[in-house]
């Protein structure tokens, strides 16, 4: 049966796009309405809007968040904020669904559809080639970047096992070093901080201004920290930062962690929780704590509680620093696709 497709608003397609992205497992937060809704409004800029729908006998079975801009197509977003992208497709659906969009896109005018941040399990790198191909365009595909992560097993004494001798070594060895030289704690918030970990909290009944404070203290440390990092946190990003964090929290997604030593807050992760995996999305810490390696540590320690609250897989997200290795991590490469006529 051929598919129909249409360009739909979100609002038309919002309930729409959450039953068809929970029926597309493993997919990342990125791909939720409301990431790309609140993008859509604070970032879009004069870009055209081209959410693109796919359905059967009603049923949303594809969709392609488009934009367009200058002449081109692309995805919906950027790769400063957006870690991953793909085009949503129901299981089974995937034979119908590529075929049909180069269909649409052929009589469109563009010069170049650019793709980005793709993973390497997306269906895109399988489908795409030939069917350029066929259509006479050329596909340039290259290596973006890489996405380490570490599939979690049921506990923490079996993930120090899957260490190399030399990491477990020194994980060990940094944790006494903290344990011996100074009064620290780590915890969630909200929750009162305790020895030993957070109380497990979750964010979606945070007050919202205590929400705001915790993100400044959050977004001092990030800017403490390396410079790229501090450049990088602009009053526009800041803003976006902000807002989505609110929505996360509200939704359940947003995990956000602190270290103190001797009473003053001295590392942080902001994590987002969803499916099963945790995604560490970004981090902060003050260098005058470098000797202490209490960013090491804390990531360490938010990768512990996914292990215990049973999460499959720990995303360190874009990037490949090397302390996401020390802590067992393994690449998943991100390609670029450019389809040009």
């Amino acid at each position: 049966m051929a598919l129909v497709v249409a360009r739909e608003s979100f609002k038309e397609i919002w309930t729409d796009w959450e039953v068809l992205l929970s029926h597309c497992p493993g997919q990342p937060v990125f791909q939720t309405p409301t990431w790309h809704h609140l993008w859509w409004k604070e970032m879009g800029g004069d870009a055209e809007l081209r959410l693109t729908t796919f359905r059967e006998e009603g049923r949303l079975v594809g969709l392609a968040p488009l934009m367009a801009k200058n002449g081109d197509l692309s995805f919906l977003g950027d790769t400063d904020l957006w870690d991953y992208h793909d085009f949503l497709v129901a299981p089974g659906k995937d034979k119908d669904f590529f075929p049909t969009l180069l269909n649409v896109i052929d009589p469109q005018p563009w010069k170049a559809f650019t793709l980005t941040s793709l993973p390497e399990t997306s269906l895109c790198l399988a489908y795409l080639p030939d069917l350029c191909a066929a259509h006479g365009y050329t596909l340039e595909q290259s290596t973006e970047d890489v996405s380490p992560g570490v599939a979690l097993p049921a506990t923490w004494d079996e993930y120090l096992a899957r260490l190399s001798k030399k990491d477990r070594h020194e994980l060990r060895r940094k944790l006494r070093r903290l344990e011996s030289q100074a009064n620290f704690k780590w915890y969630a918030v909200p929750s009162a901080p305790g020895e030993g970990g957070p109380s497990g909290a979750s964010l979606k009944d945070h007050d919202p201004q205590t929400l705001n404070r915790d993100l400044s203290d959050f977004f001092a440390l990030m800017g403490q920290g390396r410079k790229e990092k501090a450049d990088f946190l602009t009053p526009d990003r800041e803003a976006f930062f902000r807002r989505m964090a609110a929505r996360l929290a509200d939704a359940g997604f947003l995990r956000l962690f602190f270290m103190e030593v001797e009473g003053k807050r001295v590392a942080s992760a902001l994590c987002f929780d969803y499916g099963n995996s945790r995604f560490l999305y970004n981090s902060g810490l003050n260098p005058d704590y470098y000797h202490l390696s209490v960013g090491l540590l804390l990531n360490a320690m938010c990768l512990r509680q996914a292990i215990e609250e049973g999460k499959s897989y720990f995303d360190f997200l874009r990037g490949d620093e090397p302390y996401k290795y020390d802590l067992g991590a393994k690449d998943v490469n991100l390609y670029r696709l450019v389809i040009r006529r």
